[in-house]
């Protein structure tokens, strides 16, 4: 059996060392770049399909609304299109949100994960409030309401 010799051991260990920093390197490389995929697609949100017309979308989350102020012509048709990014595990509504304008007769309600919308006509100049009523505080919540301008 032939020994080794004090280089060739500090050699192997100086290998072992480099191959054990590189398999990390490449273990940390995978995790840290999965990480990022499933963040980046989980806050994304969903791809909505495009649709026809003066379309205003807006997302809802139990943050609150993605926008705070819409602008819109009075006379003119108008889609709003509502997501609710919530899952349906949230126990506050359970993932549903809603966008309501009581004066302009319309109430919008997203299903958890999910879209829907309406398309009306606002009739008349005038800045009106825009709510969500299902869940997060209701009115009460800032950040679940906000001003539709129609000029």
């Amino acid at each position: 059996m032939e020994k080794r010799t004090w280089e060739e051991r500090q050699h192997l260990q100086r290998r072992r060392r480099r191959l054990r920093a590189g398999a990390f390197v490449v273990v940390g490389a995978l995790v840290l770049g999965t990480a990022g995929y499933l963040l980046f697609d989980a806050f994304a949100g969903p791809e909505l399909p495009p649709m026809a017309g003066n379309v205003i979308d807006i997302a809802a989350d139990m943050g609150g609304f993605s926008r705070k102020e819409l602008r819109v012509k009075a006379g003119e048709p108008v889609t709003v299109r509502l997501t609710s990014l919530d899952n349906s595990m949230h126990t506050d509504g359970g993932g549903k949100h809603q966008w309501a304008v009581d004066e302009l007769g319309v109430s919008i309600i997203a299903p958890p994960e999910g879209s829907n919308y309406k398309t009306f006509t606002p009739g008349k100049p005038g800045t009106y409030t825009y709510y969500c009523d299902l869940c997060c505080g209701g009115r009460a919540n800032p950040t679940m309401s906000g001003r539709l301008v129609v000029s």
